[in-house]
């Protein structure tokens, strides 16, 4: 790179100086209050990026396990437990789906009335 070996900090620190010698009071006002402005929102999102999240526990799902010599009948028995508590959790499931559902609608009804 050619012309990178000429570069000089002071050199730089120079022209840049001249640029704004040649520059009105007013356009030196508006560049530095630009500059503040900049800096002041970009430093405000780093800040409030460090949001920490709150500890939770990991979700540990157990496996059980059963013995080898069960019949067909508590097989079945358990089976029929199992289905009863799937059912309860699919309708908990269910309902808080159809809530969030209804609550899209009303969101998407009010965007409708705006004509968004």
């Amino acid at each position: 790179m050619a012309v990178m070996t000429r570069f000089n900090p002071l050199r730089a620190f120079g022209d840049l100086r001249r640029f704004l010698a040649s520059r009105g009071r007013h356009e030196i006002i508006f560049l530095f209050a630009a500059l503040i402005l900049c800096t002041l929102i970009l430093g405000g999102f780093a800040i409030a990026s460090n949001v920490e999240k709150p500890y939770r526990p990991p979700d540990i799902i157990y496996v059980q396990s059963w013995r080898a010599d069960r019949t067909d009948a508590e097989i079945v028995a358990q089976q029929k437990i199992d289905m009863e508590k799937k059912k309860i959790q699919d309708a908990k499931e269910a309902q808080f789906e159809a809530e969030k559902r209804a609550e899209f609608k009303r969101a998407s009804d009010a965007l409708k009335k705006w004509g968004i």
